[in-house]
C-alpha cells in the first residue's frame, strides 16, 4: 500500500499473474528506464517532459484578463484536447461558479440548441486541436460560427504551423495559443491545454503541479518501480484481457473516460493491450457483477472511491459497506484488483491522479517496447476518413 498526499494506493496482485523469470529481467531494465527518464525529464522536451518542475507554459496567464469576465464557456475538442479539461470541471465543479460546455463528439441536436439557447456575446469560446486539422472540432466551428465569435470572446489552442485552424485564428486576429508540437493530446492535460480553462474556472494552477517532482522521490520509487513491474507483467502474459475502472464516486465519471483513452491509445497496438471498461458502483451490482464475479476470470478491477473519513452519514455507510464486500469477494476469488482511495477533491489531488498514470502508462509501454506515445492505427482511420470526403 501506498499513501501518497491525497491518494491511497493499494495493489492486490498475487504471484500467479507474474513470471518470475521475466519479472527480474524487467526490474533491471525498469530502474535504468526510470533513472534514465528522472535526469531527462528536466531538459529533454518530450511527453515525459510536461511532469518536470522546469515546464514553462508558452503563455502569460495574465493576459487571459480579458477573458476572465465571461461565465459561459463553450470548448471544442476531441479526445485528449478536452477530456482531461472536463475531468478537472467535473471533478472541482464545487470550486467553480462558471458554466462551461463541452462538445467532444458530433451531436447536430446538441449544436442546434446551443445555438437557439446561446448568447454569443456572453460565451467565451475555446477551439483545442494538436494538428489544426481534426475534422470533428472543424465541423463543430462550422456548424456553430457566425460574426459574433471574435477576438473578445474566442481562444484558439494548436500547434505553430499551417492548419486550418490556424488560418482561422489568424484570419479573424482570435487569441493563439500554442500547443507544444512534442506533447501528445492524451499527455497535454497539465499543459496549455488543460490549464489555460483551469485558470478561467478560478482554479490554481500551480497546486495541479505541485507534487508533481515527488513522484521521482527515492521514497516514492519503490511502490511506483513494484506498481509498474506488476502492469507490465499482467499485459505480457495476457491472461487478463480487460481492465475494469469500477467508480464508487461520481465525481471521478469523466475522469476515468481520460484514463480510458490513456490506456487505450498509449497501450493497444501490436496485438497488445487491455479493453479499459468504465463501470459504475453500486448501479453496476444490479447488471453487471453477476458476470465480473462468475465469469471468465479475464478481469483486472481498478477500484476507485472517495475517503470519506470521520463523514459516516447513511450514504457514505452504504457505500463504503458495498465496496469493502466487493473487495472481499474478489479475494475469495483470486480476481487481481488495484485500489484507488481519494482524500480530497482538489487541484492537489488531480494533479497527482493526472502525473501517476501518465508516468506509469508511459513507463509501462517503454517496457513493453511499444512506443506509448503514437496512435498508428487511429492516424490511418484519419486519412482514410480524408479521402472519402475529397
Amino acid at each position: 500500500m501506498k499513501k501518497k498526499e491525497n491518494i491511497i494506493i493499494n495493489n492486490n496482485i498475487n504471484s500467479n499473474f507474474l513470471g518470475k523469470k521475466k519479472y527480474l529481467k524487467n526490474k533491471k531494465k525498469f530502474n535504468n528506464l526510470f533513472n534514465k527518464k528522472n535526469k531527462e525529464i528536466n531538459f529533454k522536451k518530450n511527453n515525459y517532459h510536461v511532469l518536470s518542475k522546469n515546464f514553462k507554459f508558452d503563455l502569460k496567464f495574465n493576459n487571459l484578463g480579458k477573458f476572465k469576465k465571461f461565465k459561459n464557456v463553450a470548448i471544442f475538442g476531441m479526445g485528449g484536447s478536452i477530456l482531461g479539461t472536463e475531468s478537472i470541471y467535473r471533478l472541482l465543479k464545487h470550486k467553480i461558479n462558471k458554466n462551461f460546455l463541452f462538445f467532444d463528439n458530433l451531436d447536430h441536436s446538441k449544436i442546434k440548441i446551443f445555438k437557439k439557447k446561446t448568447e454569443y456575446k456572453k460565451t467565451l469560446f475555446i477551439f483545442v486541436s494538436k494538428s489544426g486539422n481534426t475534422i470533428e472540432t472543424l465541423t463543430n466551428i462550422n456548424l456553430i460560427f457566425n460574426s459574433k465569435i471574435n477576438s473578445k470572446n474566442a481562444i484558439i489552442i494548436t500547434e505553430k504551423k499551417n492548419s486550418s485552424l490556424n488560418k482561422i485564428a489568424k484570419k479573424l486576429n482570435l487569441f493563439l495559443v500554442n500547443h507544444k508540437d512534442y506533447v501528445g493530446g492524451r499527455y497535454s492535460v497539465l499543459s496549455e491545454v488543460g490549464m489555460l480553462p483551469a485558470y478561467l474556472m478560478g482554479l490554481n494552477i500551480n497546486k495541479f503541479r505541485k507534487h508533481l517532482p515527488k513522484i521521482f522521490s527515492s521514497k516514492s520509487k519503490l511502490f511506483f518501480e513494484n506498481s509498474t513491474l506488476k502492469m507490465t507483467h499482467i499485459y505480457l502474459k495476457q491472461k487478463i484481457n480487460n481492465i475494469i475502472l469500477f467508480n464508487y464516486c461520481p465525481e471521478l465519471n469523466h475522469f476515468l473516460l481520460w484514463f480510458q483513452q490513456l490506456l487505450a491509445e498509449s497501450l493497444g497496438k501490436r496485438g497488445k493491450g487491455l479493453l479499459p471498461v468504465i463501470s459504475t458502483a453500486p448501479k453496476d451490482y444490479h447488471s453487471l457483477l453477476q458476470l465480473y464475479l462468475d465469469g471468465p476470470k479475464d478481469k483486472l478491477f481498478y477500484i476507485f472511491s472517495l475517503f470519506s473519513g470521520t463523514n459516516q452519514n447513511i450514504l457514505n455507510k452504504v457505500v463504503h459497506a458495498q465496496k469493502e464486500s466487493f473487495i472481499k469477494v474478489l479475494k475469495k476469488k483470486n480476481i487481481p484488483f488495484r485500489e484507488f482511495k481519494i482524500k480530497k477533491l482538489n487541484e492537489e489531488t488531480l494533479g497527482e491522479m493526472f502525473s501517476y498514470f501518465i508516468l506509469e502508462t508511459a513507463i509501462i509501454g517503454n517496457l513493453l517496447n511499444i512506443n506509448p506515445f503514437d496512435q498508428p492505427a487511429v492516424e490511418e482511420l484519419k486519412r482514410l476518413t480524408k479521402k472519402f470526403l475529397a
